[in-house]
């Protein structure tokens, strides 16, 4: 079989499966689901790369091909996946078609320079790794569980506020800006803390 078979790869094909399990809580109206699996996404997005470079060994067509299938991996889970639940919750159509639509494409350019960048320094050893131009796709595992939390407050407007908070994500894919590498633990704890958030607006908008 083609590819490149090694536990390298492990989590980022544990992201893809969760984001398309995700997809598919979305469009049968398990919401709360797909956030779930969008959360499970984005940690395990938080360790694919660590356990790649931890691997000894690596040839450079590994090294490309794990970049690759990262990126591919990431659209799916952190477009498509907030793409379809944007359109699954409601409203207008036509907004919601749009939203996800711009929020795909906005991140297949972002990913796609992403990869340009990642290869040339690489093969260049030149720029620098901890600096982020644009906003990554990856945050969206967190920005968009953190926005459903404020479902209760914009009640029968939040189908549109949601489907407006995507463009305005997308259109940080592919604006011109540079900021620093967040600390991963940053990262971990916020999931954990919008994890526990999430779980808590469950219980208020469905169980009591």
């Amino acid at each position: 079989m083609i590819g490149f078979y090694n536990y390298s790869v492990i989590l980022t094909y544990m992201s893809l499966v969760s984001a398309v399990v995700g997809v598919t809580f979305a469009v049968t109206g398990n919401i709360m689901g797909a956030l779930i699996c969008l959360l499970i996404s984005g940690f395990c997005d938080l360790f694919d790369g660590r356990v790649a470079r931890a691997m000894k060994n690596r040839t450079e067509d590994m090294k490309s091909f794990g970049i690759q299938i990262d990126s591919l991996c990431d659209l799916v889970a952190f477009t498509v996946l907030p793409a379809t639940i944007g359109f699954c919750i409601g409203g207008s159509k036509i907004l919601a078609t749009f939203a996800a639509c711009f929020i795909v494409l906005c991140g297949v350019i972002r990913l796609a320079f992403f990869n340009v960048l990642e290869i040339n320094r690489m093969h260049e050893n030149s720029g620098d790794p901890t600096i982020y131009h644009g906003l990554p796709v990856t945050p969206t595992a967190l920005f968009v569980p953190a926005f459903f939390c404020f479902k209760p407050l914009l009640g029968e407007h939040f189908a549109t506020s949601f489907q407006i908070f995507l463009i305005i994500l997308a259109i940080l894919f592919i604006t011109n800006f540079s900021f620093k590498k967040p600390n991963k633990k940053v990262f971990i704890y916020s999931q954990v803390a919008i994890g526990v958030v999430l779980a808590v607006a469950i219980v208020l908008i469905y169980v009591l």
